[in-house]
């Protein structure tokens, strides 16, 4: 694309903070904005990973302990397991809706805020209103109502929270910037872990409180951020195309769509181990049901410390090299192993030596993984609204996991819980998930 005197696209437009916006006819052809090619500097980065590890704070205390500690509250024994799986997974389609929909509406907004704040302030906003209803509903439908706005909200948010990595970080960069991105996450799953049991009498702290820091957090993100200006109204969309915000061709784009079924795959590996691990240790390993609790969090503990160290090494490696998929691949393979070794551990010791094997496994590759993804983007300018596809890939293995772990434990004896079947096949899939990276070809 040429910005000569006399093109047919006209001069670019310079945005008030110095990006270019790049207007073609073509709106298949679009790139509004060039490929960022300056290191982002420590205020960026410290302002983006600081607010990726409050959000998630905020974010699954509630995910992951909130929901169940709200249920007990309200709904009869008997019934709060149905009722945590309505909740889930009515909040998981919103989940996916709000991520690939709002990333979608992000690349297109031409507000005077920029492109991305809008919605990464907004979405924490809404989130927040939805876990005050949460808190202080009383009711299954009104409990569900306040997580499908606030998965709603949380994805509007973070679809294009995590796009700025496209917008504003070089090539070059992406492995340590992603990989400090995948350690604040993981991080904040501790976190939020052990807020949600120190809160677990105070409900609407739980809830709401780690969220109005979330707010803060974003805003301070925000203001940092030097966000994009779109200076002209794209085309109108056609219905074809607002179709397309739910997926990338694959024939097209092979190489996002080798990347989104490793993702789903390694994704699926984990939650087909993860939501069963509290029983696996206490049925394989024969722990009571008091001691089984402290277990998980320990290993939880172990993996996070494994997976941080690994997870920085590994994305300066990645940017310093240039090379991402050998990282992919074999950090996938390895932890493919790993829940293999799982079937071979009898002692809660060994349990915590494969933990640290695993979370080294995924720290490699978190530390990569989004850097790659974000290298085979179709389209920069769509990268919010790619982006919320390639979610897809972690929202849909943990919705389907828990169904096809629970089918495979119970085949064979009906008093004996089949954990070698559920191991073997979880790492079958992170197998594939390693192989299916090799023939990506936009990337080292």
């Amino acid at each position: 694309m040429s910005n000569t005197p006399g093109s047919p696209y006209g001069e670019f437009p310079p945005t008030s903070e110095g990006k270019v916006a790049l207007d073609v006819k073509d709106p298949h052809e679009h790139h509004w904005f060039r490929e960022p090619t300056k290191e982002v500097g420590p205020k960026f980065v410290g302002g983006l990973v600081f607010a990726q590890l409050v959000f998630f704070i905020a974010l699954l205390g509630p995910a992951i302990i909130g929901i169940g500690l709200k249920v007990q509250a309200v709904v009869p024994r008997a019934e709060q397991t149905s009722a945590v799986g309505v909740i889930a997974g009515f909040g998981a389609l919103f989940a996916v809706i709000g991520n690939v929909v709002c990333g979608r509406l992000s690349d297109r907004t031409t507000s005077r805020f920029g492109r991305r704040r809008p919605w990464i302030v907004a979405g924490t906003v809404v989130m927040t209103l939805a876990f005050v209803v949460m808190a202080l509903g009383q009711t299954v439908p009104v409990i569900t109502a306040g997580w499908c706005l606030a998965q709603l909200g949380a994805n509007a948010t973070l679809a294009p929270f995590i796009a700025t990595i496209s917008d504003q970080v070089p090539k070059f960069q992406r492995g340590s910037v992603s990989a400090l991105l995948g350690i604040a996450q993981n991080v904040g799953i501790l976190g939020g872990t052990y807020l949600a049991q120190l809160f677990k009498d105070q409900l609407v702290v739980l809830f709401v409180v780690p969220s109005i820091f979330a707010i803060g957090a974003m805003l301070l993100f925000a203001i940092i951020l030097p966000d994009q200006h779109l200076t002209i109204r794209p085309p109108k969309m056609t219905a074809e195309e607002w179709i397309s915000t739910l997926w990338v061709n694959p024939v097209k784009h092979p190489d996002f769509a080798l990347a989104w079924l490793s993702r789903f795959l390694i994704t699926l590996a984990t939650f087909m181990f993860t939501t069963f691990r509290l029983f696996y240790l206490r049925d394989e390993l024969g722990l009571a049901e008091s001691d089984a609790p402290a277990a998980v969090s320990l290993g939880v503990l172990i993996y996070t410390i494994a997976l941080v160290a690994s997870g920085w090494i590994a994305g300066r490696i990645s940017d310093r090299t240039g090379r991402r998929k050998f990282l992919v691949s074999g950090s996938t393979l390895l932890f493919a192993a790993g829940i293999v070794l799982l079937a071979f551990v009898d002692t809660v010791s060994g349990f915590y030596v494969v933990e640290a094997v695993l979370g080294v496994a995924y720290g490699i590759y978190v530390g990569v993984d989004l850097a790659l993804v974000v290298d085979v983007l179709p389209n920069p300018d769509d990268s919010g609204k790619d982006l919320g596809v390639f979610n897809m890939a972690n929202a849909l293995p943990q919705t389907v996991a828990p169904v096809i772990g629970a089918a495979l434990l119970a085949v064979g004896s009906a008093s004996n819980q089949n954990y070698d079947l559920l191991l073997y096949t979880a790492g079958v899939a992170g197998l594939i998930g390693a192989l299916v990276v090799l023939p990506i070809k936009k990337v080292k």
